[in-house]
């Protein structure tokens, strides 16, 4: 398609969950639902979303830490053929602002680096600090990033032999302020429970993985209006990596095993009781980029509502992250399936087109 061909999407037009349209048309890279006088016109037909998000992904890390720019490239044009469109960036050492110059890569919102505690995390990703640096190392995040700051909340501690808190509550209440003052909102990668209540009651804004949320736990999050992103594709990995530490930290593998376990029931609580629930896949450290279909079906099987779980990867999303959807005027970013995605959330396997900034790129 010319850079001054209109393309008009007919179908079944997802604007929102019951907000169907038949119509909608791309002129100059923009959305309009007004018909425009133009000859060049290029017609694509389906079932048509909202350019998908993934809630936690790494662009610009493998699980050696930061990568060069072609391998970024290569982990954006797999989430962008996936149909993500929009990524929230939780945490990379790696330099991608360039990615903003392409027009044929997903938009990126970059929470900076993580801050982790000294030997408390991955090897060459995060800011290895201590308590007394946090609130200037999320300061410098906050300034740095998209309007998000990343937090590694809990990790093994190999002398505990088990996962526990990395932060002390005098440490993270003024860090988070810190962050708010400056316009950003905060998240933590939690696995256990140990970190979680004073992180939700110093003001964090997001818990990742979330796996160690608990039924008491559970009314304190939705009081705050505090979000999860389950990355459900990452937590079956937890049996695998129970097994590889068994010898070593028995204590830490039979904590993993539990999370595991219990992934859905604890996903499951959370939505039933009215927590705000979002797809992130955790893709760019141990796992393949492009999951962002197979995390929508896991929210589905955990017993979230198919048209629930579309949500937390499309309208919801977007609406979460302060970007818009199939909205008029708004930028072009689109996805086109042969189904219905409310009826069966596998067809998000299979896009037919993936429109983005009015470009037909897959």
């Amino acid at each position: 398609m010319s850079d001054h061909a209109v393309l008009h999407v007919k179908g079944r037009v997802l604007v929102g969950p019951e907000d169907v349209r038949d119509d909608l048309w791309v002129v100059g890279g923009r959305i309009t639902y007004e018909r425009p006088a133009a000859r060049d016109v290029r017609t694509v037909e389906g079932w048509v979303l909202p350019g998908l998000v993934d809630a936690h992904c790494h662009v610009g890390l493998d699980t050696h830490g930061p990568v060069p720019e072609d391998v970024s490239e290569k982990q954006a044009l797999t989430d962008r053929d996936a149909g993500t469109l929009l990524i929230r960036d939780a945490g990379s050492p790696s330099d991608t602002r360039w990615i903003d110059d392409r027009d044929d890569l997903p938009k990126i919102i970059r929470a900076g680096r993580h801050i982790a505690r000294t030997r408390r995390y991955i090897r060459n990703f995060a800011h290895e600090i201590e308590p007394d640096e946090l609130v200037a190392y999320v300061a410098q995040e906050a300034r740095r990033s998209d309007g998000w700051v990343k937090l590694v909340g809990d990790w093994i501690d190999r002398e505990a032999g088990d996962l526990t808190a990395c932060w002390p509550r005098e440490a993270v209440e003024p860090a988070i302020a810190e962050a708010h003052r400056l316009g950003a909102r905060v998240t933590a990668h939690c696995f256990a429970a140990a970190s979680l209540r004073d992180l939700v009651e110093s003001g964090i804004d997001c818990i990742e993985h979330a796996t160690g949320l608990t039924e008491d736990l559970i009314p304190l999050f939705v009081e705050r209006g505090v979000a999860i992103v389950p990355t459900l594709v990452n937590i079956a990995t937890f049996s695998r990596l129970a097994d590889g530490g068994e010898s070593k930290f028995p204590r830490w593998s039979a904590h993993m095993r539990r999370l595991h376990e219990r992934r859905y029931d604890t996903v499951r609580a959370a939505y039933d009781a009215g927590v705000p629930v979002y797809v992130g896949t955790d893709a760019g450290g141990s796992l393949a980029h492009g999951l962002v279909a197979a995390e929508v079906a896991e929210l589905v099987t955990a017993g979230i509502p198919p048209v629930e779980a579309l949500s937390a990867t499309a309208w919801g999303a977007r609406a979460w992250l302060g970007r818009p959807g199939l909205t008029e005027g708004a930028a072009a970013d689109l996805v086109v399936y042969d189904g219905d995605p409310r009826a069966d959330v596998r067809v998000l396997a299979a896009p037919r087109r993936v429109v983005l900034n009015g470009r037909v790129v897959g």
